[in-house]
C-alpha cells in the first residue's frame, strides 16, 4: 500500500509529496507492505511518517492503484499497491528515513512527471477528477 501525502499550496491547488527510493533514488510515493492488526490507510500513513515525515488525516477508501516492477535480489516482480490519500497536516523536520531520502513537494503535474512508475503518473494526473478525494483535501474547482 501507499500514501499520496497531498496538501493545497497557497494558490489553493493541490501538491504531492513525493520521495526518493533509498536505492535506485527513484522518485516514488511513501510505500510499503501490509502490517498485521493494521487496516492499509493506517499503514500508509505510518509509511508516510517514516519516509517522508509527515502526518494528517488519511481518506479510509482508496485513491486508486497502480504496479509497478520491483527489483528483487534475482529478478523483477510485478506488483499491485493501493494508493490512499494522506490530507498532510504536519511536516516534521526530523523523521525516521531523512537521512536516505530526499523529499520534495510538486504541483500535480510536476509530480506525474518526477515519478518513474507510468502507471503512478496516471494516477497522480487523475486525481483532481476525484470528486472524493479533492473534497476530503478541501479544493474547489476553479471556475
Amino acid at each position: 500500500m501507499a500514501a499520496l501525502p497531498l496538501r493545497l499550496s497557497e494558490a489553493g491547488r493541490p501538491e504531492l509529496l513525493v520521495v526518493t527510493s533509498r536505492e535506485t533514488r527513484r522518485w516514488i510515493v511513501p510505500k510499503g507492505w501490509p502490517m498485521k492488526g493494521l487496516k492499509d490507510h493506517k499503514a500508509a500513513a505510518i509509511e508516510a511518517l517514516e519516509e517522508a515525515g509527515v502526518r494528517g488525516t488519511m481518506l479510509r477508501r482508496a485513491a486508486g492503484h497502480y504496479s509497478y516492477w520491483r527489483r528483487t535480489r534475482t529478478d523483477f516482480r510485478l506488483t499491485d499497491v493501493v494508493a490512499y490519500a494522506l490530507k498532510v497536516e504536519t511536516v516534521l523536520a526530523e523523521w525516521k528515513e531523512r537521512e536516505q531520502r530526499e523529499a520534495r513537494w510538486a504541483n500535480l503535474l510536476d509530480a506525474a512527471d518526477l515519478v518513474a512508475d507510468p502507471e503512478l503518473s496516471t494516477l497522480i494526473v487523475r486525481l483532481p477528477l476525484d470528486a472524493k478525494v479533492m473534497k476530503f483535501l478541501g479544493w474547489k474547482m476553479p471556475g
